[in-house]
């Protein structure tokens, strides 16, 4: 009786040891899964590095194309050591009065001892990636007249500054975070910061020489190479599905599908806008307007990408593909800021219409399906779907907010570079190219380009 009781005694503990360790190992696959998912997203986002520079050097003209391709590769290596120095703890450190994070400087949170500790630097690949992003949308709107060390001192201050704290507000546990405004993959924190960084830089560096006549008519000065920027689109297209998808931060999230159907659709939708009003107005199919309108659609949708259902996504990308094409044209002609590439229109103009759109469009179904709470705590409804304006009043807020932040301090930063180290470039290097007066060097090197009458 005795060894019975002690063989069924033993029997039970082996059985519990072997159900523990499966339970562990289940937690291990779970660990390894998501940072495979996680790094593999980062990888996606950070090629769209060489979307940005592919679609600004074939916007721009070809005696420009080195100084694009500086400025991308730059102002990522500058923002990874930068954000990994300051940023990344201002952003997601312990929250401090819900304004910026106090803790994680120097990846100091990360190290090799526990799961967590290994799971901070995927993570942080993963948010380097966004940190690049936000910090190379200025390129494009400043390009052909901007001094090449006035940009990259900018580029230090937003890794720092100017990125990390309005991320910290929506995304690090701020006070945008807490009131329940939803920014699910950035189109706030991202591209808004993005935007109107870059309407404001423009502004201060002003036009290139010969983009206005004399009685302020804009002239069109064409870009050298348009599948070069049309393969730019298709890189950061493809970039996208790292971008929003893995902000589920989850393999094993089922709303990946769902994302990136919402992502695609709106992409589709976007282009399909910006060619036909393009071809309404202008009475041809643009073919730069339909590739902005592309990516504008897919900007719109990156912070509802995941609350919002494929019907909506495709309303959001026609409305925004529409509007890109006006906003390209008021800017040009109206506001009188030379935008080469039209980013502001669409990481500015973009962003602003993605956060309002979720006040709109976002289905509770959908938000809890992928775990994402909005005002209150419950998952989020924008106001065609029974929230109220409760969501919509706090996307409005926390959207106003950003843009104020990022244009502001912008505006400031190059203002006083402008009275000190300079922002603009002379005359006669715009004319002979910012490759030769700024590089010493050539995109082209023994090509000969004839322009005719």
């Amino acid at each position: 009786m005795k060894k019975r009781t002690l063989f069924l005694l033993c029997s039970m503990a082996a059985l519990g040891a072997c159900s523990y360790a499966g339970a562990e190992e289940i937690e291990d696959l779970k660990r390894a899964l998501n940072t495979t998912w996680v790094l593999v997203a980062a990888f996606l986002v950070f090629f769209m590095q060489a979307g940005f520079a592919m679609l600004e050097a074939g916007f721009t003209r070809a005696k420009n194309a080195s100084n694009v391709i500086m400025k991308g590769v730059m102002d990522f290596c500058l923002t990874s050591l930068f954000y990994w120095a300051v940023g990344f703890g201002l952003m997601f450190g312990a929250d401090r009065a819900g304004l910026f994070g106090s803790t994680g400087f120097f990846l100091s949170a990360a190290g090799p001892g526990t799961p967590d500790g290994l799971w901070q630097f995927a993570y942080w690949m993963f948010q380097v990636a966004f940190a690049g992003a936000a910090a190379t949308i200025v390129a494009g709107a400043i390009s052909e007249r901007a001094k090449f060390g006035a940009y990259l001192v900018y580029t230090v201050v937003v890794a720092v500054l100017i990125y990390p704290l309005a991320g910290h507000w929506i995304w690090g546990g701020g006070w945008l975070a807490k009131l329940g405004m939803v920014d699910f993959a950035g189109s706030a924190v991202v591209h808004t910061v993005g935007g109107w960084a870059a309407f404001a830089a423009a502004m201060v560096v002003g036009p290139r020489y010969g983009k206005y006549a004399v009685d302020g008519r804009p002239k069109a000065i064409p870009g050298h190479n348009i599948p070069l920027a049309a393969l730019g689109v298709f890189i950061l297209w493809f970039g996208w599905f790292g971008f929003n998808p893995g902000s589920t931060l989850s393999g094993l999230n089922g709303s990946i599908g769902t994302i990136a159907v919402t992502t695609n659709l709106a992409a589709c939708a976007g282009a399909v806008g910006a060619m036909l009003a393009a071809w309404a107005r202008y009475g041809r199919p643009d073919a730069s307007m339909t590739l902005n309108g592309c990516l504008i659609g897919l900007v719109a949708i990156t912070g509802g990408c995941a609350v919002v259902s494929p019907v909506a996504a495709v309303v959001i990308g026609l409305v925004a593909g529409i509007v890109v094409v006006l906003s390209v044209e008021f800017i040009d002609k109206v506001v009188k800021v030379d935008d080469p590439v039209g980013a502001v229109s669409v990481h500015g103009v973009g962003g602003l219409m993605g956060v309002l759109f979720i006040g709109l469009f976002a289905d509770p179904a959908y938000s809890a399906a992928a775990g994402v709470t909005g005002v209150g705590g419950a998952p989020a409804a924008g106001l065609f779907y029974g929230g109220g304006l409760a969501q919509l009043g706090v996307q409005a807020l926390g959207e106003l907010t950003v843009i104020a932040w990022a244009f502001g301090t912008t505006l400031l930063l190059f203002a006083a570079m402008k009275r000190t180290i300079g922002v603009r470039v002379e005359t006669e290097h715009q004319l002979r190219g910012l490759d030769i007066t700024e590089h010493a060097t050539e995109a082209y090197s023994g090509f000969q380009i004839f322009v005719t009458q």
